[in-house]
């Protein structure tokens, strides 16, 4: 399988595996539920954002992922059988990703991983919505390439993102496919695109996560949390494994 430390590159999904999007997103929700004096279980809201979600980016590829939320935050409504928001709403609900909370232990992570490896981005946002969290909940951690759904013009699981990525850490960080490791929580979302195209992969399960998973998983490293990866890259350059 080869160690954690023959790569050069981590590539990144941020909103579920940097950023805990299900609190996030849930939060976001919260003013639409009061409204509504509506009560609903997680998994029934995340399916509900997850299947307008999924619908709208394949209508509207190139729509920027701010406006994307605000754009189905009323389809969310009425397939939960609730009172249709307000436009003010819809455009507060889209503007919630820079607020959204990084998980607790993804700064310090991160901060250890970049001793070792250049960062990358490669997240379904677009740069405003990621600038808001990396200057907030992200603490300004450096990353060395932020490439996301606005600049690509598709959103993640569509193959042309990742190759996208690999073009662009081959042409500016001088790094080639096998020395690129996909870092993510979703499997639906980056895991399965990645082994198509043949990007190896570490899996940050995120115990208790429902967005992003299959029935059949596919990685080469699993982790519970990415302090666990950072963990267990100290341990193989110190020789314990």
């Amino acid at each position: 399988m080869g160690k954690l430390s023959d790569f050069e590159v981590l590539s990144f999904d941020v909103y579920g595996t940097l950023i805990d999007w299900e609190t996030g997103i849930l939060t976001a929700l919260q003013p639409l539920l009061d409204a509504n004096h509506a009560e609903f279980t997680k998994q029934e809201l995340l399916n509900a954002v997850h299947e307008c979600e999924r619908t709208q980016q394949a209508k509207t590829p190139g729509l920027r992922y701010s406006k994307l939320l605000a754009s189905i935050h009323p389809g969310i409504a009425k397939k939960l059988g609730l009172a249709e928001p307000s436009p003010e709403d819809s455009i507060a609900f889209g503007a919630s990703v820079g607020a959204w909370p990084a998980f607790p232990d993804t700064v310090d992570a991160l901060k250890r991983l970049g001793k070792q490896y250049k960062l990358v981005v490669l997240s379904n946002v677009d740069h405003e919505s990621f600038d808001r969290s990396n200057s907030g909940p992200l603490q300004g951690v450096k990353f060395d390439l932020i490439l996301t759904a606005q600049d690509i013009g598709s959103y993640k699981p569509d193959l042309r993102n990742f190759t996208y990525m690999l073009k662009e850490v081959d042409e500016k960080l001088g790094v080639f496919k096998e020395k690129t490791l996909q870092t993510a929580q979703s499997q639906f979302h980056d895991h399965r695109p990645a082994r198509t195209i043949g990007i190896r992969s570490s899996w940050i399960v995120r115990p208790g996560a429902v967005m992003g998973n299959c029935s059949e998983t596919v990685y080469d490293w699993s982790f519970d949390a990415l302090g666990d990866m950072a963990d267990a890259l100290e341990a193989e350059l110190r020789g314990g494994l």
